[in-house]
């Protein structure tokens, strides 16, 4: 076995890392390969705000043939490798490899002896070296199609991480819901206390005041979801990066805020689905893959909404914000006019069980389950699942 470290000066190994999962993937028909700049942008210092904070590496693994069959990154932000953890955590992402233990072995092994010269006692994986809507968790059910920037692998990956000492920290579900018919009076009669009290007021975005809704998502993520175990603080280039992201797919039917005297209180972010578009372009947003990304939007095969986040600030919790945003969305989701057909929500951990009763309360069932798996350095340290979030 031969261990390579990619670097930014080495096209070829870059090149490898890239394209390792087209051999991992060959014959499954519901892999589609994620764009290269997606991918690239992670490790890159000027594009990743995250290395302000912390540092990334990776590295592909070779066998005796000189062939690529193995590659994993290891990461740690200083804002989250004490937020509610026992003891400093990294991470490991981007993982891919035959269905080989001992090359599995060797990776995590890598990764885990460079994690210990950070001062790390554990890592978390398969994670992202960045926002959380993104590259986190193994996929253990629901084997279809991926959503855009989400991870998808063989389910033999199961088995490497949990023979190597990786547990299950927490389980993240996906949950869907067809477009159709209206959502109960039961949810409508919940989210009507919201809409009585002229405190609030609930719209969705204008794309030319994007700033302001920058603004005001930073607000409220910061205000509720810094509290979570290993999420940071956004900070505005972080916003304002992810931002940059969004906008050309946006489409304001599908972001709202909620606003309680006229202050940021609560968000709903969904996007189109775009890895139905994103099949046909293989990997390459050049100017042929544009074409073909504009080309499949035009023809309308982007039927799928991906729900990305929620977000309510602590001291509005429990008062039905959710279903109310929901409920205003719902007139633009059941027109006749609107041009999808299903809604995904990016995943919800199973750490929060008020959120999934939201989910399930809107008729939607769980249809993809990943796992983000913990090992502790010191195995004889007791293992603690996520905790409960009331």
């Amino acid at each position: 076995m031969k261990l390579i470290e990619v670097k930014d000066t080495d096209s070829q190994a870059r090149k490898e890392f890239l394209l390792l999962p087209l051999k991992i993937y060959q014959n499954d028909k519901n892999f589609i390969r994620p764009l290269d700049t997606d991918i690239e942008n992670i490790f890159n210092r000027a594009k990743n705000p995250c290395f302000q904070y912390g540092d990334c590496i990776r590295w592909i693994l070779q066998d005796a043939q000189n062939q690529t069959v193995g590659r994993i990154a290891a990461f740690y932000d200083s804002r989250k490798v004490n937020a509610g953890n026992e003891q400093p955590t990294g991470g490991v992402g981007f993982f891919e490899c035959v269905n080989n233990q001992e090359y599995a072995n060797f990776l995590f092994d890598t990764a885990q002896n460079w994690l210990k010269t950070k001062g790390m006692e554990a890592m978390d994986g398969p994670i992202n070296f960045g926002d959380r809507s993104r590259w986190w968790g193994l996929l253990v059910k629901g084997f279809e199609e991926p959503n855009y920037c989400s991870n998808y692998n063989p389910p033999y990956y199961i088995d490497l991480f949990e023979a190597y000492g990786f547990k299950d920290y927490f389980q993240q579900y996906t949950y869907r819901r067809f477009i159709d018919g209206n959502l109960g009076e039961k949810f409508y009669e919940k989210a009507e206390r919201i809409k009585q009290n002229k405190s609030y007021t609930i719209k969705h975005i204008e794309i030319k005041n994007l700033p302001k809704y920058a603004e005001d998502f930073r607000t409220v993520y910061n205000a509720s979801w810094v509290k979570h175990e290993g999420v940071a603080e956004m900070t505005p280039a972080e916003t304002q990066a992810l931002m940059n992201e969004l906008k050309p797919v946006m489409d304001e039917r599908l972001i709202w805020f909620a606003y309680y005297n006229d202050q940021p209180i609560a968000f709903m972010v969904m996007i189109p689905e775009l890895n139905q578009l994103f099949k046909y372009v293989n990997g390459k947003l050049n100017w042929l893959g544009k074409l073909k990304f504009v080309y499949h939007r035009w023809r309308g095969h982007g039927k799928k909404i991906l729900g990305l986040v929620i977000g309510i600030m602590p001291r509005f919790h429990g008062r039905g914000l959710e279903s109310a945003m929901i409920a205003e969305f719902s007139p633009v989701a059941f027109s006749r006019n609107f041009p999808y057909n299903q809604l995904e929500f990016n995943w919800v951990g199973d750490f929060l069980p008020a959120m999934m009763h939201v989910y399930e309360s809107l008729g939607a069932e769980i249809c993809k389950t990943h796992i983000t798996y913990r090992k502790l350095f010191e195995e004889a340290k007791e293992f603690k699942r996520h905790p409960i979030i009331k």
